[in-house]
C-alpha cells in the first residue's frame, strides 16, 4: 500500500518548536552537525545501551551516518531531528521517528542527549514534541520505544511521555559493543488514542512550523 501523502515526510521536513526546544533535520553538510552526531553517538554513556548496525567512529563514518539519514527521509522511512535550545540553538541531543510503516501506521522513536545537556529534562522534552508531531501530522496510530533492560532514565522518560510499558523483549538489541551477542529490552507503546500525558512544560503557541 503507498503512503498516504499527506502524511508522508518526505520533502522538506519541518521544523518543531516549543518546550524551550528546536527540533530540525540534521543536515550532512554542515560540519557542525557532523561533529556534534560524532560526539553523541561516541559517547560513553550512549555506547553502554546502543549499539548501532555501523559503528560512527570518526568525521567521515558520521557524514556517511547522516547522509544515510537524509537519505531514509527521502524515502519516508524515518525522519531524524537534531534537538537544540529554541534560543541559543546550542545543540542538544537528537530525536528520530524510525521504521515507518505507513499500512500499520506504527512508527518507532529513539532519542540520546549530549553529556553536557543531561538532567534538564531535554529527552522528555524532545520525546513530547516528536510523538506529537507523529501521532498527528504524520498520522501515526501507535509508536513504539524500545530500551535495553536496566537503563532505568530511558524507562522513566518514556513512561513521563505516555509510553506504557508493555513487556520484555528477549534477545531484541545487541550487547553493548558487539554484534553476536544479544540482551533484553522493555518495550514501551503509545497509541494516538491514548490521553494526553501530563505536560510540564505546556506553552501556549507550541507549533509544528
Amino acid at each position: 500500500m503507498a503512503p498516504i501523502r499527506d502524511h508522508s515526510p518526505t520533502g522538506p521536513h519541518p521544523d518543531l518548536r516549543g518546550h524551550g526546544l528546536l527540533l530540525r533535520p540534521w543536515d550532512a553538510g554542515a560540519g557542525a552537525d557532523v561533529d556534534t552526531w560524532l560526539r553523541g553517538l561516541r559517547d560513553p554513556e550512549f555506547r553502554r545501551w546502543n549499539t548501532p548496525l555501523r559503528p560512527v567512529t570518526d568525521r567521515a563514518s558520521a557524514r556517511e551516518s547522516l547522509l544515510a539519514r537524509a537519505q531514509a527521509a527521502m524515502e519516508g522511512t524515518s525522519v531524524s531531528f537534531r534537538v537544540a535550545d529554541a534560543r541559543s540553538d546550542a545543540p542538544l541531543g537528537h530525536v528520530g521517528v524510525n521504521e515507518i510503516k505507513y499500512h500499520l501506521k506504527v512508527a518507532r522513536v529513539g532519542y540520546w542527549v549530549l553529556p553536557e545537556a543531561r538532567g534538564r529534562g531535554v529527552a522528555t522534552r524532545a520525546l513530547l514534541l516528536a510523538a506529537r508531531w507523529a501521532l498527528t501530522e504524520l498520522g501515526m496510530h501507535r509508536l513504539e520505544l524500545d530500551h535495553a533492560v536496566g537503563h532505568e532514565a530511558s524507562c522513566r522518560i518514556a513512561e513521563r511521555c505516555g509510553f506504557s510499558y508493555e513487556g520484555t523483549l528477549r534477545g531484541a538489541i545487541f550487547q553493548e559493543e558487539r554484534h553476536d551477542a544479544f540482551r533484553d529490552a522493555h518495550l514501551h507503546a503509545r497509541l494516538a488514542t491514548d490521553p494526553e500525558p501530563e505536560d510540564p512544560w505546556g506553552e501556549p503557541g507550541d507549533a509544528v512550523v
